[in-house]
């Protein structure tokens, strides 16, 4: 049971819903300068290497081997190819487009559970809204195909995201079963720092354009590192030990507003009628799997397992 909400409870919300609703443009100011691969590993580099550096410090011990390297995975899994696959997308997709994608990700979290051993098995309203949803996402993929280059951009930068939310909700999954005994932010920092070193092999053996160096660039990353990866998680850790996890559980929609605003005064980012309808028909069908998903269970015989939240 959540413990009594408190006006710290309702700041850590409103953190969560502005400044991870800001990471989107972030990341397209971040792309000036720098490749994604070198961006993804020098923001988790730095956030992850000072969170663990400070949890040691105060007494924290890492876990043992076999969770720690779970821990790592869990890290490169969530947070290196979830904001890895979203940096590379913002090379042809308006962040604005990129995070309404991201918001089709319980579809994901619902599909990957029922895939798995002893988890909730896909039920017709769930697919109903999976459809619905998916037509929405048709809308904004498709309306370009009279101009082949922007209705593939479109497609290619969909799937991107794809493959970093699919990793997203299985490591996410997977994490949930797996639980640990580590310190929330020590087990965060090796998360973020195992995605940061997984990403530097990429960023020195890939080829991309030469690196960029600006103001704007490096206060982009330093930005990432406070307010997505610092205050964002930790924000997001507190809420969520707080809130009911079916009150908390908006702000992904709050986050796509606010990066779609954004988007379109930074950089005036198209976002017409065409793709207001489209987001609001994505947001219908994510609201039918959620309702369905929150629907009471009967109670099987076997022990139950605990459900999964992203």
């Amino acid at each position: 049971m959540k413990s009594k909400l408190d006006a710290r409870a309702y700041i850590a919300f409103v953190c969560v819903c502005i400044f991870w609703g800001t990471t989107y443009l972030g990341i397209r100011m971040g792309l000036e300068s720098f490749p994604p691969a070198v961006l993804v590993a020098a923001r988790f580099t730095i956030s992850g290497g000072l969170l663990v550096a400070v949890e040691l410090l105060r007494g924290r011990k890492l876990p043992a081997w076999g969770e720690l390297w779970r821990t790592a995975l869990f890290g490169f899994m969530i947070l290196g190819l979830g904001s890895g696959s979203l940096a590379w997308a913002e090379l042809t997709v308006p962040s604005g487009l990129a995070s309404l994608f991201i918001t089709i990700s319980p579809f994901w979290l619902v599909g990957v559970e029922a895939l798995l051993p002893g988890g909730d098995k896909l039920h017709a309203p769930t697919i109903l809204g999976m459809i619905v949803g998916f037509l929405g996402v048709a809308m904004l993929v498709t309306p370009d195909f009279h101009s082949p280059a922007g209705g593939l951009s479109l497609l290619a930068g969909f799937a991107v995201t794809q493959i970093g939310v699919a990793s997203w909700c299985t490591g996410s999954v997977l994490q949930k079963r797996h639980a640990t005994k580590a310190s929330p932010f020590l087990s965060l920092g090796i998360q973020q720092l195992s995605a940061g070193l997984a990403f530097i092999p990429a960023a020195l053996i890939l080829p991309h354009d030469a690196i960029h160096w600006s103001v704007r660039g490096v206060g982009a990353v330093l930005y990432l590192v406070v307010f997505g990866s610092w205050i964002g998680y930790t924000a997001y850790i507190y809420g969520l030990a707080k809130f009911p996890i079916a009150a908390f559980s908006v702000y992904p929609y709050i986050n796509c507003v606010v990066a779609v605003g954004l988007g379109w005064l930074v950089y005036r980012e198209p976002f017409g009628w065409k793709e207001s309808f489209a987001m609001l028909v994505i947001f219908a069908g994510v609201a039918i799997v959620k309702w369905q998903t929150s629907q009471p269970k009967a109670t099987p015989v076997r022990k139950p397992l605990e459900s999964v939240r992203r």
